[in-house]
């Protein structure tokens, strides 16, 4: 038996994940994330400010004690896009190892579309018919064309949350007009996502954690429904679209008081959801369903298959 710990370095949040590894089973002993927000103030201009790395070796070095006091055998640690498009990531990567004894490897977008997959398809039953994954980080979106086999195919387009939001969202409530540029803005971005929906044909948007997972737990409360512990969490188009439309006309502190928000997702929800409610319309989409796994959860089944060969 092996004890790992995965650590995935958001541009929003840092996820910590221990876990025993046998030939036979994976199980999960402790998860914490924390809302670091490399992201903010500095990637717009493809930097990470000095306050983000602050915050992001404070935030390891307490994922370092946690992992010392389970007695963690070894670490798997990926960055993604707030640290592969800064001008100082690999920077940062050096200090975090020698601050932290850390080592860090910073993925590209393919790597980490590959690693959503993963997760997903441990969450979720997507059978034979293709689905469009879609997971919104800070930095950079991931969309996934896929079914329980395979993927078909995929790209991650740097358009995340914390980018849309320092370009679209400067009023509060936003603007329609924020919106409409946004959507012009998407129009732009993502014209071979256009081609590959028109080749593939997915009906099914799946959510990937995050951001999807608030919107889950906003519609249980909204509906009355019992928040399980499945992977696969309950939403749907009609319940989306009715948190969608309160938030637009919401600012800040009334979106905080909405049932179910969280204060690490009040900010850049509403460019999130607006991104989602394009994509809803724009492939006119039949259905939504939200898988709570995602990127450490895909790197854990890839770090499980490394570890039972060589427990042989």
């Amino acid at each position: 038996m092996q004890r790992i710990a995965i650590i995935d370095l958001g541009t929003n949040t840092f996820h910590l994940l221990v876990a025993d590894i046998d030939v036979n089973n994976v199980k999960v002993l402790h998860q914490e994330k924390h809302n670091v927000k490399i992201g903010e103030g500095g990637i717009s201009r493809g930097e990470i400010t000095k306050p983000a790395q602050e915050r992001a070796l404070n935030t390891l070095n307490g994922f370092r004690e946690t992992m010392t006091s389970m007695g963690v055998q070894s670490s798997y640690a990926t960055a993604t896009s707030a640290f592969r498009n800064a001008s100082n990531g690999a920077f940062l990567v050096e200090e975090i190892f020698r601050k932290t004894g850390l080592e860090v490897g910073i993925i590209d977008g393919q790597q980490e579309a590959n690693l959503i997959f993963q997760g997903v398809r441990q969450a979720l039953d997507l059978g034979s018919s293709s689905s469009l994954i879609v997971d919104i980080g800070g930095g950079s979106v991931e969309f996934i064309i896929g079914n329980g086999k395979k993927v078909l195919w995929m790209n991650s387009y740097e358009i995340g949350a914390q980018r849309l939001m320092d370009q679209f969202h400067s009023h509060d409530p936003i603007l329609d007009g924020e919106i409409k540029s946004l959507e012009s803005f998407l129009d732009t971005q993502l014209v071979s996502l256009v081609s590959a929906m028109e080749q593939y044909n997915p009906r099914i948007l799946v959510g990937s954690s995050g951001t999807f997972d608030t919107l889950s737990h906003i519609h249980c409360l909204k509906q009355g429904l019992e928040k399980s512990d499945n992977p696969e969490q309950p939403l749907s188009i009609a319940g989306f679209k009715e948190i969608h439309s309160e938030l637009v006309v919401k600012n800040r502190a009334e979106r905080l008081k909405i049932p179910g928000m969280i204060e690490m997702r009040v900010d850049m929800i509403v460019v999130a959801c607006s991104l989602i409610d394009y994509i809803l319309d724009r492939f006119n989409l039949s259905d939504i369903r939200v898988s709570s796994y995602a990127l450490k959860e895909g790197a854990l089944y890839d770090v499980a298959v490394k570890v039972r060969a060589q427990l042989g």
